[in-house]
């Protein structure tokens, strides 16, 4: 057979194979609206509980809180009609960038905030019990729910809708009228720093830097490994964790990453190099930073903030104003103790959210764990909570 001949019969074949391969393969994003409201019973650990479906309802939305790497760290513990424990799971710790489960608790106040407006939206009042002396405790808040003879009105599509965005930030500061209904009256603990201010190019900088530190840290990128869903088939299993969708890796780079990564691959130079270069991207157009602080560090206050950048988030899509936190800079020692002197605040920073408008506003796509996954039996506690990291580890 002539050379030319055979080669374009082994190019035809690779074409055919390479075709059938893709044909065969994840060829698109798992999103939220894939999810059929019945897939999480029959592909995922079931409960012997039985809830109403108001109540049911509320808890499926106080789910759709953000939380760090989407680990969904709550549990809902029933203890009587509508009166559960609210707690923190901690087999879904981050000890790596959060070995104090300062995160962990800000997640847990979002959940509760979620809750309290899903509840109202049913016609329920909450009262709050707060259980937690500590961040490491198990049981956070007992509430119980009480019908109460004049609902408040309140709209469940902000919960739905609720999206991070990471990508496509335009780069002109927010209105000043934008800016006053978001800060509204928690000036004292929403702090708004334009972009092109010293603050802010501050906070740009640090951010890289500080992403550059986690980069290098194993225990870190290990962590972060463990709760990526490259799959789309791992992602419906799991329904938590960072999918592609939810990291905004689309087209032939997502198709590449969920079926040809794995956990293994995040801990390379070059999948280390790449994430940094995504962030110098996003660090370089935005309208600036929000910071939410709270008084101290105590976990009243940390639920408090929590709750603060729940009520944060559910406004921002309403103005075409997207938020995406960015921690690295609290969760790495070298950069966190420069941030107070840097920026002149006398209260303690909770969150870091880069901020920006948005010219159209995606739909959201992080998955979400049905209620049955996250209810647990009266009387039944966690297993064995996730090693905690030596000081050393997390240096």
């Amino acid at each position: 057979m002539k050379r030319s001949r055979f080669i374009g019969l082994a190019g035809g074949v690779l074409a055919a194979a390479a075709g059938t391969a893709y044909w065969s393969s994840d060829r698109r994003n798992l999103v939220r609206a894939d999810l059929g409201t019945d897939d999480g019973a029959r592909l995922g650990p079931t409960i012997p509980i039985s809830l109403p479906e108001d109540e049911r309802e509320i808890l499926a939305l106080a789910a759709l809180a953000p939380s760090g790497h989407n680990t969904q760290p709550w549990f809902v513990q029933p203890l009587a009609p509508r009166r559960w424990i609210v707690g923190q799971d901690r087999r879904r710790w981050l000890p790596a960038v959060d070995p104090e489960q300062r995160e962990t608790m800000l997640s847990v106040g979002a959940f509760l905030q979620n809750l309290e407006y899903a509840a109202a939206a049913y016609g329920y009042t909450c009262r709050w019990t707060l259980l937690a002396a500590a961040n490491q405790d198990e049981r956070v808040m007992e509430v119980a729910l009480a019908k109460t003879p004049s609902p408040v009105a309140f709209d469940l599509a902000p919960i739905r809708d609720r999206r991070t965005v990471r990508t496509g930030f335009l780069g002109e500061a927010l209105r000043g009228a934008d800016v006053a209904r978001l800060l509204g009256a928690e000036r004292e603990s929403i702090h708004y720093l334009p972009t092109g201010g010293p603050e802010s190019r501050w906070l740009d900088t640090r951010t890289i830097e500080a992403n550059r530190l986690q980069s290098l840290r194993d225990p870190a990128q290990n962590e972060l490994g463990r709760w990526i869903r490259f799959s789309s088939s791992e992602a419906r299993r799991r329904r938590d964790g960072l999918s592609t969708g939810g990291m905004e890796i689309t087209g032939v780079a997502g198709w590449w990453v969920r079926n040809f990564y794995d956990e293994r691959d995040v801990m390379t130079p070059a999948f280390r190099a790449r994430g940094l270069e995504r962030v110098r991207g996003e660090v370089a157009t935005s309208a600036g930073w929000i910071l939410i602080t709270s008084p101290d560090a105590s976990v009243a206050s940390l639920l408090d903030a929590g709750r603060r950048m729940a009520r944060l988030f559910l406004q921002v899509r309403a103005l075409g104003i997207a938020l995406h936190p960015m921690t690295q800079i609290l969760e790495e020692p070298a950069t966190r103790l420069e941030l107070s002197a840097a920026l002149g605040l006398g209260e303690h920073v909770q969150f870091i959210l880069r901020v920006g408008y948005l010219a159209d506003y995606p739909p959201p796509v992080s998955l979400r764990r049905p209620v049955a996954w996250f209810l647990r039996p009266p009387g039944e506690h966690a297993t064995t909570p996730p090693r905690r990291f030596r000081p050393a580890d997390v240096a």
